[in-house]
């Protein structure tokens, strides 16, 4: 895979913001500037965009029409299909924050102080009623939540971020994966009888994937559903370890088959 992956260069994605606009309006504006626009498969409002200038300086990006979010990082709230009241854990810079708002309220919370400024900020420009951000550590939440979205902290992927492999070691990662099974455990403590919670990372290590969701299994009354998305299915053996086979269930999305960023997604329903 070592050949394969080298050679990958991420496409500059976008999502329509459909509480100003649809997809079709956005593309005719767009097209009009002479922006390429392709509609991205397996995601309901996203495009491949390439221009010959910054989109950033467009009247449509000022007004809050479109979000700039990698395709993959699109899929996550749409297998949560959120309905009611929604908690985003880890919500900034808010590209998720502002996805789920279109599906439904939600209550976004952010730890660090820049990056909750950011939060804000893009809350703002798209010009979103139904969102209300906090500054605060998921683990100072309490209130009890239908529906969460948990999209961890992690050490990212080599198509994030330049000398990947140099920068990380197996001792991060497993610091990482610590601080993960924690968020896991209070975001699952916050979670009503018959909610639904997705785990998502933007890591392809299983130590942030497959093991934190075998620890959720371990530790409390859930189980991992079905999604419908690209993707390969979860490792269930690795490692000389076996897993529960029900975390086939999640997703994996390889940079070299999916042409996007790693990314791992789990939907589980609390028993």
């Amino acid at each position: 895979m070592g050949e394969e992956i080298e050679f990958i260069k991420l496409r500059k994605a976008i999502r329509v913001n459909t509480k100003k606009i649809s997809p079709e309006k956005l593309q005719e504006r767009l097209e009009k500037k002479h922006i390429e626009m392709e509609r991205i498969p397996f995601v309901k409002n996203g495009f491949w965009v390439k221009a010959k200038f910054n989109l950033v300086s467009t009247p449509e990006y000022l007004l809050g029409l479109f979000y700039f979010q990698e395709a993959a990082a699109q899929i996550p709230v749409e297998v949560l299909n959120p309905k009611n009241l929604t908690l985003d854990c880890c919500a900034a810079p808010g590209g998720k924050t502002t996805q789920i708002a279109e599906y439904a309220p939600v209550i976004a919370v952010e730890s660090n102080r820049e990056r909750f400024v950011a939060l804000e900020n893009n809350i703002e420009r798209l010009g979103l009623r139904n969102c209300i951000a906090y500054l605060m550590d998921l683990r100072e939440v309490d209130k009890r939540f239908s529906s969460i979205l948990l999209d961890a902290p992690c050490s990212g992927n080599y198509m994030l971020e330049d000398h990947w492999m140099q920068k990380n070691s197996l001792k991060r990662i497993n610091e990482r994966a610590e601080k993960q099974k924690e968020l896991i455990a209070h975001a699952l403590s916050l979670l009503e009888k018959d909610g639904i919670i997705v785990y998502s990372t933007c890591s392809i290590e299983p130590e942030e994937n497959e093991f934190v969701i075998q620890f959720a299994l371990d530790h409390f009354p859930v189980k991992v559903e079905k999604i419908n998305c690209i993707g390969d299915p979860g490792l269930t053996k690795i490692f000389g370890k076996k897993l529960d086979p029900s975390i086939a269930h999640c997703r994996r999305l390889w940079p070299h088959k999916t042409k996007t960023i790693g990314f791992f997604i789990a939907r589980l329903k609390k028993c």
